[in-house]
């Protein structure tokens, strides 16, 4: 499949995020979406146990970048191909330990009090396949690099992490918050890319481009209606 028309996307979001959609949309970067289901916990859960058996644990950014190739591979295999996938994953890191996705109230809840008053490292892995045909320029390349930055929690009652875990924003996102919603008040500062906290850094982004001979610029919107969701095979 080939992408030469200005009217289809090359770049392949192989995330379900609306953060990452909305960073490249602001971006002007022109791209389609594939949400991919994984059973995350499953996996992580049996590559730790590999890993810890081997004696190298994981480290939480080998975590994200592991969730993010699962999501790359798992959409370049369902697409038409001639994408360059893009997949994602994040997760905070606080005291050592990875804070994922919460799921519960309670869990939000409880990961709210512990990070209050704090900082805490955001880490967001990207992963990147050309799937591009060999005639337009594709590698077959595979491979992925991680992005991170310092979160610091605002002092927050527990009046006001009552009332952001009821609105059910949390629940879904890495971390239990997003700064570019309900959550940006309790967030004080942000040290290093402040693309990386909701999930896609951009400067990282522009690096793996390169390494396949694709400028960023290359990718920028030429047509309406970018983010369209691309045909399954």
């Amino acid at each position: 499949m080939s992408h030469e028309s200005a009217h289809d996307p090359l770049l392949l979001l192989a995330s379900a995020s609306a953060g990452r959609r909305a960073t490249l949309r602001a971006a002007r970067i022109e791209h389609a979406v594939l949400p991919v289901d994984l059973d995350e916990e499953a996996l992580l859960a049996s590559t730790r146990r590999r890993a810890e058996a081997e004696g190298s644990p994981l480290t939480v950014g080998e975590q994200v970048l592991l969730l993010a190739r699962e999501k790359a591979q798992a959409a370049t295999s369902r697409s038409e191909g001639g994408y360059v996938v893009l997949g994602g994953d994040s997760m905070l890191e606080l005291d050592g330990e990875p804070i994922g996705k919460p799921h519960t109230a309670e869990k939000a809840a409880r990961q709210w009090r512990a990070m209050r008053g704090r900082t805490g490292t955001l880490h967001s892995g990207h992963w990147l396949i050309d799937d591009r045909d060999p005639a337009d320029g594709g590698t077959g390349a595979t491979f992925g690099a991680t992005a991170g930055c310092a979160v610091t929690f605002a002092a927050v009652s527990d009046e006001e992490i009552d009332a952001y875990v009821a609105t059910g924003e949390p629940l879904g996102v890495a971390g239990g918050f997003t700064i570019d919603g309900r959550a940006g008040p309790f967030i004080t500062s942000v040290d290093g890319d402040p693309h990386a906290v909701v999930g896609l850094s951009l400067p990282l982004l522009r690096d793996l481009l390169t390494e396949i001979g694709i400028g960023v610029h290359d990718l920028w919107e030429t047509s309406a209606s970018p983010g369209s969701a691309p045909a399954s095979a």
